[in-house]
């Protein structure tokens, strides 16, 4: 049985913005995978792509992502050519809960470093696409494959307007 969500009408981009942790990585890898999105890195990376533990977490689906290695985000930016309202960036002061975000055909969901977050440019550049996934206090955050996971699978869910 073929779900909606699956449906090859969205086109779904994952952007890292300098992870730190090489599981996670890996792991966001397999959940793109498995969800046919693209998967972003920008650089600094904290690990190398090489390391056999971003090859664990992704099993041996590693090299089937759909990889992208970028050298900065303007790099990223200029030949991926995302429109405003195709980009949400994730950060737990974000103005919006995550299941209020748009469902554009082509969406770029944003996530900042494990320990860092997002930079305050790209905060400033899409101040009005900043989302949060709810928690309780009695944690920091969620683990960034876990948001990712979350984000990525909402963006897909089929949206009645």
């Amino acid at each position: 049985m073929k779900y909606m969500y699956l449906s090859k009408n969205f086109e779904r981009h994952v952007v890292l913005m300098s992870p730190e942790v090489h599981w996670n990585t890996g792991n966001i890898g397999r959940t793109c995978l498995g969800a046919n999105a693209f998967l972003h890195l920008i650089k600094p990376l904290g690990f190398s792509l090489e390391s056999k533990q971003v090859k664990r977490a992704g099993l041996d689906y590693w090299p089937r992502v759909k990889l992208y290695v970028w050298d900065n985000f303007t790099d990223f930016k200029n030949k991926m050519k995302p429109l405003k309202k195709e980009v949400v960036l994730f950060t737990k002061n974000g103005d919006n809960p995550f299941w209020s975000m748009p469902s554009p055909e082509r969406l770029f969901l944003v996530f900042g470093s494990e320990t860092k977050g997002l930079p305050q440019p790209i905060l400033s550049m899409y101040k009005d696409a900043t989302y949060h996934i709810p928690i309780s206090d009695e944690i920091r955050s969620l683990n960034l494959s876990t948001a990712v996971g979350i984000a990525l699978y909402e963006s897909l869910r089929f949206k009645r307007n």
